[in-house]
């Protein structure tokens, strides 16, 4: 018998961990599955996911820049999903529709506050980007408990437009970016920029760093290097990036598949020392 069938799709995905990822978590209950990488330029996203799929794909998983055209390829949406307008996550469903699902702000809050044990209840939060990533996280935030969430994008209409969807102006809302400067100080900024993989620089002051501050780029390894970099010269009290994340969304997509949820720190320290 064939093994089951997973994929990963993005642009560019050569550098995701995923593949590796849910091999370690299948090794844990002796499951046998191909997982691997699909690079899909966008104008190209759609037919490859349907060509998968239609080839006996089980599921996939959806990062850059894919997320909100995963969630409207799809035909049946988890709350999450639908709340927040975008996907990480396709399962094929019997009849052979697709279901869309959201574990990213989940993900990266269980990473902060289980992991690495930080209370966010009353943080002052900065996210910067407005885009996919960054909606896959916004709600989850303020889930968490932090006191106000300023939402800040190069674009101004997508930061306006994230705000509005949240429809909690007392405690999350937009600043300009070119007021960075000078809207003062916050102890969570989380970056949901494409910058680092892309590799562009982002200029940011050191005065956005509270002094308790966490800075967490939702990006992993070499993308979120720079940005790590300039958290610590800012002297920020915590600096992460978003292996975590990825091994608790992973976990739970693994356990939307596979009917059981996986240990995800041995694989977290597994990782960290490899890149070591």
């Amino acid at each position: 018998m064939n093994p089951t069938q997973f994929a990963v799709f993005g642009h560019p995905i050569g550098h995701s961990l995923s593949p590796r990822i849910h091999q370690a978590f299948a090794q844990q209950f002796g499951l046998a599955l191909e997982y691997r990488a699909i690079d899909a330029p966008p104008a190209d996203f759609a037919a490859a996911v349907r060509a998968f799929f239609a080839a006996g794909g089980a599921g996939a998983n959806v990062t850059l820049p894919h997320k909100a055209a995963a969630f409207a390829l799809a035909d049946q949406c988890s709350p999450s999903a639908s709340r927040v307008g975008t996907a990480n996550v396709l399962t094929a469903l019997p009849d052979g529709r697709l279901a869309a699902h959201n574990t990213d702000g989940d993900g990266m809050v269980r990473d902060i506050t289980e992991r690495h044990g930080v209370d966010l209840r009353g943080h002052t939060a900065l996210l910067l980007g407005a885009g996919g990533a960054a909606r896959g996280v916004a709600w989850n935030l303020l889930d968490a408990g932090v006191a106000t969430l300023t939402i800040v994008n190069r674009s101004p209409a997508a930061a306006d437009a994230l705000a509005d969807a949240i429809g909690e102006p007392a405690r999350a809302h937009t600043r300009y970016w070119q007021d960075l400067a000078d809207i003062g100080s916050y102890d969570l900024i989380v970056n949901a920029t494409s910058a680092g993989v892309l590799g562009v620089p982002l200029p940011l002051p050191f005065s956005l760093v509270g002094a308790r501050a966490l800075c967490y780029d939702l990006s992993y390894g070499v993308a979120a290097s720079s940005f790590l970099a300039w958290a610590k010269a800012a002297d920020a009290r915590y600096a992460f990036d978003g292996l975590g994340m990825l091994l608790e969304t992973a976990a739970d997509a693994f356990a939307l598949w596979h009917g059981q949820r996986p240990e995800t720190e041995p694989v977290y320290q597994l990782l960290r020392q490899a890149s070591a």
